[in-house]
């Protein structure tokens, strides 16, 4: 066993259901959005590179389950999302947002539909009780009810081009009648591990094939040590948050409170895809969804700004706030500002995403990072940066 690498909890932080398994595997933890969680157990780079080879074990627990239930689950959820979430299959998943009257992003989702009657909103776990409030706040007059799952749900995520592998070695976890082969992604099935039911989606949020397993908490920690114990021979390492991040930024997905936030509409950052102005009424009207007015507007204009991917063409990385400049020059004027930014263990060279003006967003353009009062060259290149061999 190895030494723990344990920081005290605030009195006002949330343990994982598998805080002691964090522990007893040595994780370095770290205080994150009220949870405290593993940022590391090993290196960076080797858990950041076991995923793309091979597969990398999460605890993503911290994550908010929001579960919408009722006869009216389905038009509820058009009305509070951008989404059309009532015409998602069953046993489907949507990506999606919750917006503000005026189009910023409250939060970005996964939205899974369990039954015809019922849905599971899963929020990141800065976001879970803003979110579940706004979602409390948009029930008036429908017949549907909105619970906060999050306290008795686990959710770990098995990531990496040898997931399948995994998930049909480990001891006690039964596909129920479903085949996880031909399970496409965004998609999930019902399965039980040790006659327990779990939930589980072929999603993820590395770039690479995977699968996340909804479960009861008090039953996370023996599915973690089998998840351990029938990946080991494929190569299967824990991976803390740390790992996530980078493995993330490469895929080019957006996080929260770097290129999402209440100031940015779905537009701006490059999703307008998700907005569904469509979405009619039972008459035939277009539904007034929140925010609809502001996006159909926001959809109608030219951007402002524009989210896109920095290839760095020195050695030192660009981050979170910096400053994008027109060039290298010592008195290039600001084009932008840096959203997330790391070097990349894939590639070899740092990575950044960046809010950049309209006229140096065409791929190829060559700008500068203002890194600590040094210009750093970079060119802007399409996301995402790094695309799985499928």
């Amino acid at each position: 066993m190895k030494e723990a690498k344990e920081m005290s909890a605030s009195a006002d932080e949330t343990l994982s259901p598998l805080h002691d398994e964090h522990v007893a595997l040595g994780a370095a933890l770290t205080s994150f959005a009220g949870w405290q969680m593993p940022l590391r157990y090993t290196s960076d780079i080797a858990e950041h590179t076991a995923v793309r080879t091979a597969a990398g074990l999460f605890d993503l627990s911290h994550m908010g389950e929001i579960g919408v239930t009722g006869p009216d689950a389905g038009r509820f959820l058009d009305l509070a999302l951008v989404g059309n979430l009532s015409g998602l299959r069953v046993l489907g998943a949507r990506y999606t947002m919750i917006c503000a009257e005026d189009g910023g992003v409250i939060d970005d989702l996964i939205v899974y539909r369990d039954t015809e009657d019922t849905f599971l909103v899963v929020a990141n776990a800065s976001n879970h009780d803003t979110v579940l409030a706004a979602l409390a706040e948009r029930t008036a007059g429908l017949d549907v009810t909105v619970e906060d799952r999050s306290p008795q749900t686990a959710l770990i995520a098995v990531q990496g081009p040898r997931a399948l592998e995994i998930l049909r070695a480990t001891e006690g976890l039964v596909e129920a009648g479903h085949d996880a082969e031909t399970l496409k992604y965004y998609a999930a099935i019902p399965m039980t591990f040790q006659g327990s039911a779990v939930f589980v989606a072929r999603t993820g949020y590395t770039g690479e094939d995977g699968f996340e397993f909804f479960l009861d908490a008090a039953l996370a920690p023996a599915l973690w040590r089998a998840f351990l114990a029938a990946g080991a021979p494929f190569g299967l390492v824990p991976a803390g948050l740390s790992a996530r991040d980078s493995l993330r930024l490469e895929a080019g997905m957006p996080l929260y409170g770097n290129e999402l936030d209440r100031t940015t509409t779905p537009h701006d950052a490059g999703l307008g895809r998700v907005v569904k102005l469509d979405k009619v009424d039972d008459e035939g009207n277009p539904l007034p969804f929140v925010g609809r007015a502001a996006l159909e507007a926001r959809s109608q204009s030219e951007p402002a700004r524009v989210l896109v991917g920095l290839e760095g063409l020195g050695r030192r990385a660009a981050r979170h706030g910096y400053p994008v400049k027109h060039s290298t020059a010592p008195d290039a004027p600001t084009v932008g500002t840096v959203t997330s930014g790391a070097p990349s263990p894939t590639l070899g060279h740092p990575v950044a995403m960046a809010y950049v003006t309209p006229e140096v967003s065409a791929p190829g353009t060559e700008l500068a990072v203002d890194v600590r009062g040094r210009f750093e060259p970079v060119r802007v290149v399409a996301l995402p940066f790094y695309r799985r061999h499928r």
